[in-house]
């Protein structure tokens, strides 16, 4: 009986015409590259909190599945700025509300603790403009979008004022690691080289920026 369905199944789709068939083919392939692109919007969503999360390889490997369909790379980047700001929102809630989740994190590592503690001293003697650059690049570096989420939350007077800049980042952010991956996907014949170059150069970046602020911090400090 099985059998006997998947040959009327295959007939149909074999009688539909060489349009037909490439339709349905075009429709399967998707599917791998559409799971992809959830995966990372979640990741991206999530890492937040859970910043150990590889939100940027996921959505570099999204754009690389999905770089010949006509205008995925803008819809992909619209959608994890979308999640990017979401995950935000997620974050400063918690820690505005004094989830136990974010105070067991808080005393479990008094690094991260520091780590927001100073972001709030830094936050609070700047100027929009400095404070909205910071916030922009925090999203460049390792783990900087968590303590800033849970700075802010901490800090109920920057609330509102935040929530513009976040927007901005998200933006930025997702313009950025769509574009690295777009342009990566175009420049090498091979997949795996594509996402390997793209992962390398994403890392570099990131690391580059992280350093330029511990100087900067040091520099203060003196």
């Amino acid at each position: 009986m099985k059998c006997r369905s998947a040959s009327v199944v295959l007939r149909a789709t074999c009688s539909s015409g060489p349009a037909g068939g490439r339709t349905t083919l075009g429709a399967i392939a998707l599917i791998g590259p559409a799971w992809i692109c959830v995966l990372a919007l979640f990741a991206v969503l999530g890492d937040a909190l859970l910043p150990f999360l590889p939100s940027g390889t996921l959505v570099i490997l999204a754009v690389l599945r999905t770089s010949q369909v006509a205008g995925a790379p803008v819809l992909l980047a619209l959608g994890v700025a979308l999640a990017s700001f979401l995950g935000d929102l997620l974050l400063l809630s918690l820690a505005r509300r004094g989830a136990s989740l974010v105070d067991r994190r808080l005393a479990g590592k008094p690094q991260l603790a520091a780590s927001v503690e100073h972001v709030q001293q830094s936050l609070s003697g700047r100027s929009p403009g400095a404070a909205a650059a910071m916030v922009v690049v925090a999203r460049f570096v390792p783990a900087g979008r968590t303590v800033l989420d849970l700075a802010v939350g901490y800090s109920p007077d920057q609330s509102r004022s935040f929530l513009r800049w976040s927007a901005l980042a998200a933006v930025v952010w997702a313009g950025y690691i769509v574009t690295l991956g777009w342009l990566n996907s175009h420049w090498f014949d091979t997949a795996w080289l594509s996402l390997a170059v793209s992962c390398c150069a994403a890392t570099a970046i990131s690391t580059a920026v992280a350093r330029v602020i511990r100087r900067r911090r040091r520099h203060m400090a003196r």
